[in-house]
């Protein structure tokens, strides 16, 4: 078995265990308090919401559902089977034919390319993908987002910063234990966080989309502190896309 099977298989594992019950996850978190704060500064440079809305690594559809609140036609994807399955049975207040979930790699350069050629330009969501890819895939992921944008779409990227990772190393290692949806990712070997800060633009600089807005704002997750609050993560959001 290869590497790469031995990744896709632990998020296969991953998502088999789950119900399909909301928050399950630990970034399952309610798009209220994510993708909503996520479009309220991406929307803005959004210049052809016809686009098709590609929202990679989809998971359960959770976020996915939403963008299908505001875009007219969206396509959730994601390299677990088990994953899609559970996005497929969520119900949709969208339109009938508006939404729609595949399994795709994003890292699958030939899959990417043939979807390409289906949608053309793409409007790109994609929330904490490259933290939690392999270190080799992560530049063909960021190759994906840029062909999917084409010259059109524009391209949401947020991801959780270092500060993120040494958080959740502290969570995992408390002598309580770490909180239990995060020990279902870890007893996976599902590694959150490991995305170096200064990394996230080295790879769009290389496929040369450039970045058009940029900032900081927490990733909310469904665990919570010894104090009842909200885990939160800090992050970095991208908005990327070509200009006229």
């Amino acid at each position: 078995m290869s590497v790469r099977d031995g990744y896709m298989g632990s998020w296969e594992g991953f998502w088999s265990e789950m119900s399909g019950a909301r928050g399950e996850a630990l970034w399952d978190t309610e798009p209220e308090l994510t993708v909503a704060l996520h479009l309220a500064v991406f929307e803005p440079h959004v210049e052809d919401h016809r686009l098709t809305l590609v929202d990679i690594g989809c998971g359960n559809g959770t976020q996915t559902l939403f963008l299908a609140d505001r875009f007219p036609a969206v396509l959730g994807v994601d390299l677990s089977a088990a994953a899609i399955g559970l996005a497929r049975r969520r119900e949709s207040p969208a339109p009938l034919g508006t939404i729609e979930f595949r399994q795709l790699d994003a890292a699958d350069t030939d899959g990417i390319a043939r979807l390409r050629e289906e949608t053309g330009d793409c409007n790109v969501y994609v929330r904490g993908v490259l933290h939690q890819s392999e270190q080799r895939d992560r530049q063909a992921v960021a190759d994906a987002v840029t062909l999917l944008t084409g010259a059109r779409g524009r391209a949401f990227v947020v991801e959780p910063v270092e500060a993120a990772g040494r958080r959740l190393t502290e969570l995992a290692t408390s002598p309580e234990g770490p909180p239990p949806k995060l020990q279902s990712m870890l007893r996976h070997g599902v590694a959150p966080c490991t995305l170096p800060d200064s990394e996230l633009t080295a790879l769009f600089d290389t496929t040369g989309l450039p970045v058009l807005a940029e900032g900081e704002l927490p990733l909310t997750t469904t665990e919570y502190e010894q104090d009842g609050s909200r885990i939160a993560l800090p992050s970095r959001w991208l908005v990327l896309g070509r200009k006229d």
